[in-house]
C-alpha cells in the first residue's frame, strides 16, 4: 500500500470507540485533506500494523498498539513520524525508532489538567470526609451513625504534599495553592529556582509525608520510584492524613496501603490499581474511608478530544515540513507507563 507523492499515507492505528472520542469531525477532515489515512480497527494486531506500514510516512497510535520494534520497522520503509496519543511512549516504541531518526511524539501535556482537577476533587473528599459520609447514607447507617466522622477540614490554610512536579504535579500545585494550601513538594530534580517560582516548600520525602494533612502522588514511572510509598513511609503520615493517587500503583505499595486504610488510620482516594479491572472482591472495594475511581481520570471528553486534535496536529506539521511540537528523545523510555 505505498503512498503517492502527490499524497502520503497515514496509518491509524486506534480503535473505533477510541477515534470516535480523540477525533472531531474538523481534526479528522484536517487530517483526510492532507493525507491518504489506512485505518485500523484492529490496532493491536500486530500482523494488520505491519502490513499498514509500507509506504507509510506516519503512525498514528493509541493504548493497546504493538510495539514499534526491529521487526515492524522492517516493513515500515517511508516512516517518518510515529506519534502516540497517550503520555508515556515506552510501551510502544523501541531504542530502534530514534536509531533510525524517527520522531516520537506524545501527547501527554494534554492530560494534566484533567487529572490534577480529579486529584483535587480527591483532596476536597478527603480533607471533608464526603467519601465516609456517602458509604454510610448508602449502606443503611443511621443519620446518626451516618454523621460520625474524624475531623474536617478546609484546604485553605492545609499543609499539601506533593510527590512530584511533573506536568500534572505542577497543575495540581497551581490548583490548591490558588484555594489558599501550603505546599511543600518532593521532587530531587525541582531546582531552588522552579521552587521559588512555584510557590512551594522544597522539602525531602520524610518531612513531606510527616507534616502533610494530604499527600497527592505525581511522580513518573521509572525503576526509581517503584513502590517509593511503602510500609515505612506511610507510618509517617500523621493520623487522619490521606493519601491521593491519580499517577500510577506503580508509586504505592499497595498491599501497606491496604493495610493502612483498613486500620482507619489513614483515608485514600485512588484511580490506579495493581489489578486493572479492580476485582470485584478486592477489599478496597469496601472500606468506607476510601474512595475509588476506575483509572478514568483523564477521561473528559475535552480532554480525550486534546489528545486526538495533539497527534493529528504533529503529522500535519510533518507534512507541512515543520518540526513537531511535542517530541520525545530516547531518553523518554525511561519512563516505562
Amino acid at each position: 500500500m505505498p503512498g503517492s507523492p502527490d499524497r502520503p499515507r497515514v496509518v491509524v492505528a486506534v480503535p473505533p470507540p477510541l477515534r470516535a472520542q480523540f477525533f472531531t469531525a474538523g481534526v479528522w477532515g484536517a487530517l483526510e485533506r492532507a493525507a491518504e489515512l489506512t485505518v485500523l480497527d484492529d490496532h493491536s494486531d500486530r500482523a494488520v500494523v505491519a502490513a499498514a506500514l509500507p509506504g507509510a510516512r506516519a503512525l498514528i497510535l493509541s493504548w493497546g498498539a504493538p510495539r514499534v520494534d526491529a521487526g515492524l520497522l522492517r516493513t515500515a520503509n517511508r516512516l517518518e513520524l510515529v506519534a502516540h496519543t497517550g503520555s508515556a511512549v515506552a510501551p510502544y516504541v523501541t531504542e530502534e525508532v530514534f536509531r533510525r531518526g524517527i520522531l516520537v511524539t506524545q501527547a501527554g501535556d494534554e492530560m494534566a489538567r484533567p487529572v490534577a482537577e480529579v486529584a483535587l476533587a480527591f483532596t476536597l473528599s478527603l480533607l471533608h470526609r464526603v467519601q465516609r459520609f456517602d458509604h454510610a447514607l448508602r449502606g443503611g447507617a443511621t443519620w446518626a451513625e451516618a454523621s460520625e466522622a474524624p475531623p474536617r477540614h478546609e484546604i485553605h490554610g492545609s499543609d499539601i504534599g506533593v510527590i512530584g512536579a511533573s506536568r500534572t504535579g505542577r497543575a495540581y500545585i497551581a490548583m490548591v495553592r490558588a484555594m489558599g494550601a501550603r505546599v511543600g513538594v518532593f521532587d530531587p530534580y525541582l531546582s531552588d529556582a522552579d521552587a521559588r517560582a512555584l510557590g512551594v516548600e522544597s522539602v525531602n520525602l520524610d518531612t513531606l509525608l510527616s507534616r502533610s494533612r494530604i499527600v497527592a502522588v505525581h511522580a513518573p514511572v521509572t525503576e526509581e520510584t517503584h513502590r517509593m510509598i511503602g510500609a515505612r513511609q506511610l507510618a509517617l503520615m500523621p493520623d487522619g492524613a490521606g493519601l491521593v493517587n491519580t499517577a500510577r500503583s506503580w508509586l504505592v505499595d499497595e498491599d501497606a496501603l491496604l493495610a493502612e486504610v483498613r486500620s482507619g488510620r489513614l483515608d485514600a482516594a485512588i484511580d490506579v490499581f495493581d489489578a486493572e479491572p479492580l476485582p470485584v472482591d478486592h477489599p478496597l472495594r469496601t472500606l468506607p474511608n476510601v474512595l475509588l475511581t476506575p483509572h478514568q481520570a483523564a477521561g473528559s471528553v475535552e480532554c480525550r478530544q486534546r489528545l486526538g486534535a495533539s497527534a493529528a496536529d504533529e503529522v500535519l506539521r510533518l507534512l507541512a515540513g515543520r518540526p513537531p511540537a511535542h517530541a520525545v528523545t530516547v531518553d523518554a523510555l525511561t519512563r516505562l507507563h
